[in-house]
């Protein structure tokens, strides 16, 4: 208790303008910590969960992607 009572009489003794970046840093700080929480209470999603994931795998044409790559290249640069 003692530090905070220490560290309020040097916030006190501050220029005004050194109170505001002081209180703003501190709110930044505080934002931080909160946001860090957050991810922290939520539980990690597997990758296979999410929505991308399988999209294509109907997709006859790209069975074989390296020449589907190759084909398209083909077909837009001639490469």
């Amino acid at each position: 208790m003692m530090q905070t009572t220490r560290l309020w009489r040097q916030f006190e003794a501050l220029s005004p303008a050194a109170q505001r970046q002081a209180a703003s840093f501190i709110a930044f700080l505080s934002s931080r910590s909160k946001r860090r929480r957050t991810e922290d209470a939520e539980p990690p999603r597997s990758l296979r969960d999410e929505p991308f994931v399988g999209m294509w795998k109907d997709r006859e044409d790209l069975v074989d992607s390296t020449e589907w790559v190759r084909r398209l290249r083909d077909e837009e640069w001639g490469v």
